[in-house]
């Protein structure tokens, strides 16, 4: 049976175990050997990232044809409107083509743990926190999508993928579970 870590990548952590240049990596918190990445979070995004050892699982979760459902908490500058929503959900076109429909809703500010460093905050603009759920995984597309609207991403948390969920999990811990 195989097993996958959950992992909660902190923000600032590549989505690699090596780099030439000296930042953080995976390497810096697994310290499991043959286990890679199904999928990938971008350095300033934070939250689950699964890995695995099983070549079938990993390509499973991370090949779009599988519309593996990946949900976020995207914190936006900016108090979302409802036309908005209802863009994300009916699909957004990007510069590399239509994204599929998401479901998008707003919700209050989650209970999270602080980030270091900061994200950016101005006075006199106010920001919301979304839920969305997207079934791709192209480069950067929940910032691409929220931006489309018209609204920044200011902080993106990946909270579940399929079955998986982050709870529980403070950033740069992880879990082992076995998977049917």
């Amino acid at each position: 049976m195989p097993s996958i870590l959950l992992f909660n990548k902190p923000y600032d952590v590549l989505s690699q175990f090596t780099d030439s240049s000296g930042r953080a990596t995976l390497a810096d918190f697994i310290k499991v050997c043959n286990v890679y990445p199904a999928g990938r979070l971008d350095r300033d995004s934070e939250g689950l990232l699964l890995l695995t050892g099983d070549g079938k699982l990993q390509h499973h979760i991370s090949d779009p044809a599988n519309k593996v459902q990946k949900t976020y908490w995207v914190q936006v500058e900016g108090d979302v409107s409802d036309k908005a929503l209802e863009q994300l959900a009916a699909g957004i076109e990007l510069k590399d083509g239509m994204a599929r429909p998401a479901k998008a809703v707003k919700i209050s500010p989650p209970d999270i743990w602080p980030r270091n460093p900061p994200i950016r905050t101005r006075k006199n603009i106010p920001d919301s926190w979304l839920e969305l759920t997207i079934t791709e995984g192209r480069n950067r597309q929940v910032r691409r999508m929220t931006a489309a609207v018209g609204y920044p991403t200011l902080r993106l948390i990946r909270v579940r993928i399929g079955e998986w969920e982050l709870e529980g999990l403070k950033p740069g811990e992880y879990r082992e579970v076995r998977v049917r």
